[in-house]
């Protein structure tokens, strides 16, 4: 969940508060004059912003590692085997197969 706190930052970086236990702000600078309407706003709009890109975050995760990938490429380019260089491709794609955009 994006806190209000993340949302205010958002709006304007310049601003300060702190949110209290009970979910109340405590405002220590607000040059644009913020409402809360407008954090609640930008609270769901981030939270969308976050939720809509989790398959790239699943992915980071999942997709061979930058290591696999040299050895694949270099072994395919200078000893003309393609073993590894296919097994990293099809680990590749079934990470963007298992993890699909929105």
């Amino acid at each position: 969940m994006i806190s209000k706190l993340e949302a205010i930052i958002s709006l304007n970086p310049e601003a300060e508060a702190t949110q209290m236990a009970d979910g109340s702000l405590v405002w220590h600078k607000n040059p644009t004059n913020i409402t809360d309407e407008q954090i609640t706003t930008k609270q769901a709009e981030l939270q969308t912003d976050y939720d809509n890109k989790a398959y790239a975050r699943k992915r980071a995760i999942e997709y061979p590692s930058v290591q696999d990938f040299m050895e694949a490429y270099t072994e395919k380019e200078i000893g003309s085997n393609n073993t590894k260089w296919d097994a990293y491709v099809t680990k590749y794609n079934k990470v963007r197969t298992d993890n699909p955009k929105g």
